[in-house]
C-alpha cells in the first residue's frame, strides 16, 4: 500500500456512526445495552433453561412473522454459521448430485465442500463473471440447487426463483435475509448467519425449512449414510422444535439477534428493512453514477445489491489507501474483498446503517479524494 496521507475530515463530515462493514456488521448499541441489563440472569445459564428457550422461541416465531413463512415451514438453528451448514447440507440435505451457481468468491464456497464429499456425485458448477450472476439450468440428475441471494463479495443480488425442475431449493441468504425480499415458495431452505443485517455475531446459522426440505432431511437421516451428530440436520430440526439447539450456543448472539428482530418488527419489518436498504443504496449508487472517479463495479442496475455496494475508482484513486484514510478517521472497514483483486470499496447498506450516514460518507469520500 502507498504511504498514507494525513487528512483530517471536518466534523460535518464524519458520520454519526462510522460501521460499514459487510459482515460482522454494526450492532444495535441499544441492543447491546439490553443484554448488559440482564447481568446474570441469562448468560452463563444452560440452553436449556427457559429463559434461553424462550429467547429461541422468540427468534423462530419472530423470523416467521417478518418473512410471512407458511405455517409448515420450520426455523431451525444450528451452531456453527453459514460455512457449518455447507458441511450440514453435504452430509444431510443432497441425495446425490447438486447444482451451484457460482459468482463470487462465497458462492462457490459451498460447492468446493460438495466437490470434497466422497459420498457424493461431482456437482454441477454455473459460472458467471464476477459483476452478474448466472441461472440455474434444470437437470434430472440434480436434486439439490443451490442459489446464492446476495453476493457479498461482489455486490451482486439475484432474484430467487425456483427452477423448472425436480429437486430442492436451498438458498444462501447470508447477506441478503432481512434486506432483499423473497417469496417463500420459491425455496425450500433460506439460511443464514446472523452477523449481517439481523445485528448478532457469528458462530450460528438459521435456516427456514419447507416441508420438502424436512422430509429429505429425515430421509436422509434414517438412511445408511453416517452423519456427525455435530452436523446432523435432523438433529437440529429436533432441537428447534423444543426451542433449544443441539449444542451450546453463544447466547449473547441469540439475544442480540432477538432484540433485533423485535426492533424491525416495531419499526414495520421486513416493508420497512427494504425501503430503508432502497433508501440507503439510491445514496450510495447515484453518487458513483455522478463521480468523475467512482463508478459501481456492477454495470446492471437490476442486478445491484441494495445491501452490500461495490463502488470501483479510478486508476490514479486507491481504494486502499482510501480505505485506510477513512478508518484513520474513525470511519471503519469499507474495503473491497481482496480476493477480487478490484480497485474498489464495499460498503454495506444493511438496515442498521443509517442512509444519512451512507450520504455523510460519500461526501467525505469526495474530501479526501481531492487532497490525496
Amino acid at each position: 500500500m502507498s504511504d498514507i496521507p494525513s487528512i483530517r475530515l471536518p466534523a460535518e463530515l464524519i458520520p454519526e456512526d462510522g460501521r460499514f462493514g459487510s459482515g460482522p456488521s454494526k450492532v444495535r448499541t441499544e441492543s447491546l445495552l439490553e443484554l448488559g441489563v440482564t447481568g446474570s440472569s441469562f448468560m452463563g445459564t444452560s440452553h436449556r433453561q427457559p429463559k434461553v428457550k424462550a429467547v429461541v422461541g422468540a427468534i423462530r416465531n419472530g423470523m416467521k412473522d417478518m418473512f410471512s413463512l407458511p405455517d409448515d415451514y420450520e426455523v431451525v438453528l444450528g451452531v456453527g454459521g453459514a460455512t457449518a451448514f455447507w458441511a450440514s447440507a453435504t452430509f444431510g440435505l443432497i441425495e446425490n448430485k447438486s447444482q451451484h451457481l457460482d459468482f463470487g468468491v462465497f458462492s462457490g464456497k459451498f460447492a468446493k465442500v460438495v466437490a470434497g464429499a466422497p459420498h457424493l456425485e461431482e456437482p454441477e458448477v454455473i459460472k458467471a463473471d464476477i459483476g452478474t450472476f448466472p441461472l440455474p439450468v434444470p437437470n434430472s440428475e440434480v436434486d439439490l440447487y443451490a442459489l446464492t441471494h446476495n453476493e457479498t463479495t461482489t455486490g451482486v443480488m439475484m432474484p430467487i426463483v425456483r427452477p423448472e425442475a425436480e429437486g430442492i431449493v436451498a438458498v444462501d441468504a447470508t447477506s441478503a435475509a432481512g434486506g432483499m425480499a423473497v417469496d417463500p415458495s420459491q425455496f425450500d431452505v433460506y439460511y443464514f448467519s446472523p452477523q449481517k443485517v439481523f445485528g448478532g455475531d457469528g458462530g450460528l446459522w438459521i435456516a427456514f425449512c419447507s416441508p420438502a426440505a424436512l422430509e429429505r432431511i429425515e430421509k436422509i437421516h434414517n438412511s445408511d449414510r453416517w452423519i456427525p451428530g455435530f452436523l446432523s440436520l435432523q438433529l437440529a430440526v429436533n432441537n428447534s422444535l423444543k426451542d433449544q439447539t443441539t449444542n451450546t450456543p453463544a447466547l449473547a448472539t441469540l439475544y442480540l439477534v432477538r432484540s433485533q428482530i423485535d426492533s424491525m418488527l416495531e419499526l414495520g419489518g421486513l416493508d420497512w428493512a427494504l425501503e430503508r436498504c432502497a433508501r440507503s443504496s439510491d445514496i450510495v449508487y447515484s453518487w458513483a453514477e455522478d463521480s468523475d472517479y467512482a463508478f459501481p463495479f456492477v454495470a446492471n442496475p437490476a442486478e445491484r445489491s441494495t445491501n452490500v455496494a461495490t463502488i470501483n475508482f479510478a486508476e490514479e484513486v486507491d481504494a486502499n489507501v482510501l480505505s485506510a484514510v477513512l478508518r484513520d478517521n474513525g470511519i471503519l472497514d469499507t474495503g473491497g474483498y481482496r480476493a477480487l483483486g478490484q480497485n474498489q470499496l464495499r460498503l454495506a447498506m444493511f438496515p442498521n446503517v443509517a442512509p444519512d450516514d451512507l450520504a455523510t460518507l460519500t461526501k467525505a469520500i469526495d474530501y479526501i479524494v481531492e487532497r490525496m
